[in-house]
């Protein structure tokens, strides 16, 4: 059985991550310090693989930041390759403490990839964000877009990306850089979720508004769209970490002689306002949502959408799932955990 760390194993996206690779009979080693990981997501995902015969799991407790830790992590296992989702990820956040996000995302990943490098351990899936691009200058938005930042959460990532490609050249790495769009949606089995409260994604706070879970609140900025309001690609979580599966066999394919070192966007190809995903809730629902203006967020833009074309072409990859398909795996979510994970 192979092993693979996962970094941040116990937060949203992550904890799909290591469902998939369960499903797919690996070792997986979960790496959080549960600053914003939940713990339960990582027993409750034990509990499944003894239950199912996937795979095998185990937890090691630790921080990037601390470099001794992935050091003992990595004597403790006999780690293949790693997908690397552990970062903050706030953008509001990052506006107002950024010195906090250098240290955690940047200087955390590159403790991660110097135990990397000292322990032969080359192949490494990166989990980075559309928020390097800034605001748009065309749509959609493809590989070739400038990258300029709006905020230090996406600075930090991009930094990450540099760092990365000098480890390529430098030391041989293999990687895939996969550059997210706005993530929705859970488990379509209901077994796992996003337990932030609220989360700070839109159409988690939609359907909980839908479901009189908590208030729902606009927290966008007034921007130059048709409707004055952000428009964003929303990617289903189940359809993402399918992407890090494809691209971390490819790595796993190459011989000794090859190499790979790509960035790949990951999003449906088609921009939703955020007035447009509050309604679409709400006819789904079939309810009529309350909005509440809350504290505008800084430092973000007006519009962004991506080109998917090189996710299909180069990890034969294609979204599956619809907004629906989202908001019903959301209340199936929300009707067993409506206040997250209890630790």
């Amino acid at each position: 059985m192979k092993t693979i760390l996962i970094t941040g194993g116990a937060g949203y996206i992550g904890s799909h991550a290591v469902k998939l690779m369960l499903d797919n009979d690996y070792h997986v080693v979960v790496f959080d310090n549960l600053f914003r990981g939940y713990k339960e997501a990582v027993d409750i995902l034990s509990d499944y693989s003894d239950k199912n015969k996937k795979g095998k799991l185990s937890f090691f407790k630790g921080d990037l930041t601390n470099i001794n830790d992935i050091e003992e992590c990595f004597s403790n296992y006999k780690i293949e390759g790693v997908l690397h989702f552990a970062a903050l990820c706030l953008v509001s956040e990052s506006m107002s403490e950024p010195e906090k996000y250098f240290h955690n995302n940047t200087y955390g990943s590159l403790n991660l990839l110097k135990v990397m490098q000292s322990q032969n351990v080359k192949n490494i899936i990166f989990s980075s964000t559309c928020a390097v691009y800034g605001e748009s200058q065309y749509l959609p938005l493809d590989e070739k877009h400038p990258t300029n930042p709006s905020n230090p959460y996406g600075e930090s990532k991009l930094l990450t990306e540099r760092i990365l490609k000098w480890f390529g050249e430098i030391y041989g790495f293999n990687y895939t850089i996969l550059r997210y769009f706005n993530i929705c949606g859970s488990n379509k089995d209901g077994l796992i979720g996003d337990s932030k409260k609220p989360s700070q994604l839109l159409l988690q706070n939609a359907v909980r508004g839908a479901m009189n879970i908590e208030k729902f609140y606009l927290t966008c900025p007034q921007v130059d769209t048709p409707d004055g309001t952000p428009i964003r690609d929303y990617i289903d979580v189940e359809d993402l970490v399918n992407a890090h599966l494809l691209a971390y066999k490819n790595l796993e394919a190459l011989k000794d002689t090859e190499s790979f070192r790509e960035i790949i966007n990951l999003g449906n190809g088609k921009g939703w306002s955020v007035k447009e995903i509050v309604t679409e809730v709400e006819k789904i629902f079939n309810i009529k949502i309350n909005a509440t203006q809350g504290e505008t967020r800084k430092g973000e833009y007006a519009h962004v959408y991506a080109n998917n074309t090189k996710a299909k072409e180069m990890l034969k990859w294609t979204p599956q799932k619809s907004l629906k398909d989202s908001v019903e795996s959301l209340q199936k979510w929300y009707e067993k955990y409506p206040n997250g994970y209890s630790y």
